[in-house]
């Protein structure tokens, strides 16, 4: 198996740590808080996708030497290191990721709208908030919530991804317990 960063890896199942809407400042605290996500919930992912909304890209070093592969949310600045959105193909599974933009009501229409023509087998996204692991036929829709800011959801929240055999499977990780 050969991840995106040309790394090739034999393992029969590999799991992925999604995260968005973190919203973090770069500060000491911040670090402390995504490096107890990394030891407590991602330590056996393969990387790390980040679905927007990062805010200050520094705090992102918490996950070394962990590949991370972020987009651009609507609260980052441009980089060209966060484009709007990235195509990732891991174990023979393609998956779409893209924050988002608008309000919550056709949020899903919008992002699919970005991948139109290319065929996925997970879409990976962010902006509401509100955590989601629907699949529409061939297609998971994995939205992780976010970490930081429920805004009205029960719990913070972010999410593992694990395909194995060529398909993709997704949990939601409450964080409030």
């Amino acid at each position: 198996m050969t991840l995106p960063d040309g790394r090739s890896k034999t393992v029969s199942m590999i799991r992925l740590g999604i995260l968005s809407d973190t919203h973090l400042p770069d500060t000491g605290e911040a670090l402390a808080f995504l490096l107890e996500l990394a030891e407590r919930h991602f330590q056996e992912v393969e990387a790390i996708l980040h679905a927007g909304d990062v805010v200050a890209p520094g705090v992102l070093a918490a996950f070394a030497p962990t590949p991370v592969y972020a987009v651009r949310g609507n609260m980052d600045l441009a980089m060209h290191e966060f484009p709007q959105k990235r195509l990732l193909e891991i174990a023979g599974v393609r998956i779409g990721l893209i924050h988002g933009w608008g309000p919550r009501e056709g949020l899903i229409e919008r992002v699919r709208k970005e991948f139109r023509n290319v065929p996925l087998d997970c879409l990976v996204f962010g902006h509401s908030h509100v955590p989601m692991c629907r699949r529409e036929g061939g297609l998971l829709l994995f939205n992780p919530g976010s970490a930081v800011d429920r805004r009205g959801m029960p719990f913070a929240s972010i999410g593992l991804l694990e395909i194995g055999d060529g398909v993709v499977s997704g949990r939601i990780i409450p964080l409030d317990d």
